[in-house]
């Protein structure tokens, strides 16, 4: 149940105030001084004060009040605080509520007008709390993560990040291989990087291919190595890359680029830790981890013939799907942070546009993004206009739509009247609910 605090030396007004609030399930406290208000604050949990202006008697300037409010909020920044005022000192309530007060009410008030805004309070400092709690349950969550396993400097922040980091952890102790997916630059090598450091294999070597960066005839070679001669150019033998990770793990990105005959070969090796370099009849045998990732819809290649079938399930026993950054808000500003000059802090309208933009190019496009912004800001912060990010691909917030009495009314249908289920289908508390009923003149019953 929410819980207000009423600060005001009239015992008649608190007791209005109280009878008023409890017909509507809102427990109220009660303090007829500054000071047993402020002891009351330290030991109680509130949700919400109401505060008088003047305490002694024959005083009406409204000095106390702009004293106990200040305090308050030196105390407890985020509580809201609603003022109740006389004409006599409007002034000074309009002034605090531009100093953060919540909003004034005057003697005497309007019930309705009155419980509308306590409620309206009350539900945001409901969702607060709710979104604090979540967030020190995902801190600690991180927390643990990092304690208990070597995440290799990643920075995160984002439950969707949090959950593939978490899995990456998790299977990093198999031998089997792991497929990671995701678009270009959302940070697909630094997860396989996790999984190397958290494997058995981890102090043996880490060795990368990118499969979409060498022309096709090539791509062997750099796999499986050559013997002189093997092809024009081969003057003498070379080691290819299973050769140089044995003991350890061959990244291989972009498989999706790797031709047919690669990938055949590729097969073998994963089946039985043989192959033979180009122009070769040796066998060679190795122990290697395999991690690969794509941008690509395997998938569909196999469709289009040009991915073994067989191939994508060897490789795809652990998938770890990386979303792309957009799918990700959480992790754009602490990234940000840690691309920027350590002598250009970002500023609050850089932030805002940060979190607006939709970074089609992951992170890798903010990490550019940051760094030439701080290269080129002329003040000593990073605002806005120096990360030069196009306004056409900036999307307007959405907008968050609050149940209506038609849908209050139909999920409390489908609840047969329960209120407890009634809330968790509407993805409110049940004393939001409550609020919301009361708002509509729904009846309780």
């Amino acid at each position: 149940m929410s819980s207000l605090l009423i600060i005001d030396d009239n015992p008649a007004v608190a007791t209005a105030l109280e009878v008023l609030f409890s017909l509507h399930d809102i427990a109220t406290l009660h303090a007829e001084t500054p000071e047993a208000g402020l002891a009351m604050l330290q030991s109680e949990s509130v949700d919400l004060v109401i505060q008088d202006m003047n305490f002694s008697a024959d005083t009406t300037s409204g000095d106390e009040g702009v004293a106990l409010f200040s305090e308050i909020r030196a105390r407890y920044p985020d509580l809201p605080v609603i003022l109740l005022t006389a004409w006599t000192h409007l002034s000074s309530a309009v002034e605090l509520v531009k100093a953060g007060a919540a909003d004034y009410v005057a003697k005497p008030w309007d019930d309705r007008k009155l419980l509308a805004t306590v409620n309206n309070l009350l539900e945001l400092a409901e969702a607060r709390s709710e979104l604090d709690r979540r967030r020190n349950r995902e801190r600690a969550r991180q927390e643990q993560l990092a304690s208990k396993y070597d995440l290799r400097g990643v920075v995160f922040d984002d439950p969707a990040s949090e959950r593939v980091i978490a899995l990456a952890c998790q299977v990093a102790r198999s031998e089997l291989p792991v497929l990671i997916t995701g678009p270009n630059g959302s940070g697909k090598e630094k997860i396989a990087e996790i999984v190397q450091a958290n494997s058995s294999v981890r102090n043996g070597p880490f060795v990368t291919l990118n499969c979409g960066a060498l022309p096709s005839e090539l791509i062997e070679a750099e796999l499986f190595g050559a013997d002189a001669g093997a092809y024009t150019g081969a003057n003498k033998a070379r080691e290819g890359k299973f050769e140089a990770a044995d003991g350890g793990t061959l990244f291989l990105d972009e498989i999706g680029n790797l031709p047919l005959a690669g990938q055949m070969k590729l097969l073998r090796v994963l089946e039985t830790g043989r192959f033979e370099r180009l122009g070769s009849n040796r066998e060679r045998q190795v122990r290697v981890r395999v991690i690969s990732a794509t941008n690509a819809d395997l998938p569909l290649l196999i469709r289009e013939g040009s991915f073994r079938e067989d191939l994508f399930y060897r490789l795809n026993a652990i998938e770890l799907a990386l979303p792309p950054l957009a799918e990700r808000p959480g992790d754009i500003l602490p990234l940000a942070e840690s691309f920027r000059p350590a002598d250009k802090p970002i500023g609050d309208s850089a932030r805002a546009a940060l979190l607006r933009h939709p970074w089609p190019g992951n992170v890798r496009e903010l990490r550019n993004v940051i760094q030439r912004a701080g290269l080129l800001a002329g003040g000593d912060r990073i605002e806005a206009a120096d990360l030069n990010l196009p306004k056409a691909t900036i999307p307007r917030p959405a907008v968050t739509v609050e149940p209506d009495r038609a849908g209050i009314e139909s999920a409390l249908a489908r609840a047969g009247g329960v209120i407890a289920q009634a809330a968790a289908d509407l993805g409110l508390s049940r004393q939001a609910l409550y609020r919301r009923m009361d708002r509509f003149n729904i009846p309780r019953e």
